[in-house]
């Protein structure tokens, strides 16, 4: 089993090939590609964690597509003054389909 735990907008992901993940908002180069900076292998037995090894490693995938997650409502409201604001933000996101990790 081959995995790999890859960084991806300030987070961390475990993926596999094959699996889908959704990540903030990606920019893919002209064929739709995306190539994401592994923190971690794991080939069976052996883990790779080492930076040297891992600049050799590359886990690529492709673009699905582009979406906006939930929206999410900022409410603020001090009392006895009337002071009340209300604001939403949605997040751009971007779902990537992992192809390989080589």
């Amino acid at each position: 089993m081959v995995y790999a735990v890859v960084r991806a907008g300030g987070r961390q992901e475990k993926v596999e090939v094959g699996t889908i993940v959704v990540l903030d908002r990606i920019k893919a180069d002209k064929d739709g590609n995306v190539e994401l900076a592994p923190v971690l292998l794991v080939d069976g037995d052996k883990i790779t964690h080492d930076a040297t090894s891992l600049a050799k490693v590359k886990v690529t995938g492709e673009v699905v597509g582009d979406l906006r997650g939930p929206k999410i409502v900022i409410q603020k409201f001090k009392n006895k003054t009337g002071y009340k604001k209300r604001q939403g933000h949605r997040q751009e996101l971007t779902r990537i389909k992992i192809t390989g990790i080589k």
